[in-house]
């Protein structure tokens, strides 16, 4: 037994009109109402005047609190080379997201493998000064420098082992990544 394509079609649409195009199953829907959220805990927000913000460059560094009793930072030569059994970097060892530690303030620096002027292009987050102006990084031998927007030197570090590197930046102050 054959059935023709247009008998097909006429045999289809008269089960659809038979049927109806109304559908029974959002109805139940229509007459309820979702249960009401529990809102968010809430606390109490008080307001304070701040004081006024410092100028440029005049910050005070015994401002900002202190690194807890448990961090350290490595010390470095005097004369700013290598400490013993520091290893050669690559930039592959260096590139990532780290915490940085600058005089107990922490924060994070990506140091993606992005070609920027001599090294690559470095991004602070949320740093305090002088790192909030890292611009780029490079590695040669076993320092680590991240360098300002004009190229100059904001810090120097070197790796301590493992997930971690501990330096200065040009202004004498302790600094370390740790990841």
């Amino acid at each position: 037994m054959t059935f023709s394509k247009t008998a097909l079609v006429a045999v289809s649409l008269a089960a659809l009109v038979a049927s109806g195009c109304s559908t029974s199953r959002f109805s139940s829907m229509d007459d309820q109402q979702p249960a009401p959220l529990t809102p968010a805990p809430s606390g109490t927000v008080t307001g304070n005047q701040l004081p006024p913000p410092a100028a440029p460059g005049t910050t005070d560094p015994s401002q900002f609190p202190t690194a807890p009793a448990n961090s350290q930072v490595a010390s470095l030569p005097a004369d700013g080379t290598a400490p013993a059994g520091a290893p050669d970097l690559t930039a592959a060892s260096v590139a990532g997201v780290w915490n940085a530690s600058v005089s107990g303030q922490s924060c994070k620096v990506a140091t993606p493998q992005t070609k920027f002027g001599a090294g690559y292009r470095a991004g602070p987050l949320h740093c305090p000064a002088p790192i909030d102006g890292i611009k780029s990084w490079n590695v040669a031998g076993k320092q680590l420098t991240l360098y300002d927007e004009s190229g100059g030197t904001l810090a120097r570090l070197y790796s301590s082992g493992g997930e971690k590197f501990d330096g200065q930046t040009s202004t004498g102050l302790p600094i370390s990544l740790t990841r």
